[in-house]
């Protein structure tokens, strides 16, 4: 994503902006966990290392603050999720 709105927040209905704002911030905080990553596997200096770790396991938070405000703003994102979760609890039961 590096630091671009992925969707054109101008034709999102009233309605639904709050929730594809705290999707975008998902998207945005993911963004960062993988670059950081990739850039600590790459870094030579183990301190630089395990900043970079520790600043993607910041995001994950970030990720979990995001996901709680969008549950409480799209019960549908909610139910799906749960039904995700089933869908993966029988899987591994298999």
């Amino acid at each position: 994503m590096l630091s671009k709105i992925p969707i054109d927040l101008d034709a999102v209905e009233d309605e639904n902006i709050d929730k594809e704002i705290l999707r975008a911030g998902i998207i945005a905080e993911l963004d960062a966990i993988n670059l950081y990553e990739q850039m600590a596997e790459l870094a030579s200096s183990e301190e630089i290392r395990a900043v970079l770790l520790d600043i993607a396991k910041e995001e994950k938070t970030h990720v979990g603050e995001f996901q709680t405000m969008l549950l409480e703003y799209d019960d549908e994102q909610g139910d799906e999720l749960e039904a995700g979760r089933k869908e993966v609890e029988e899987e591994i039961l298999k």
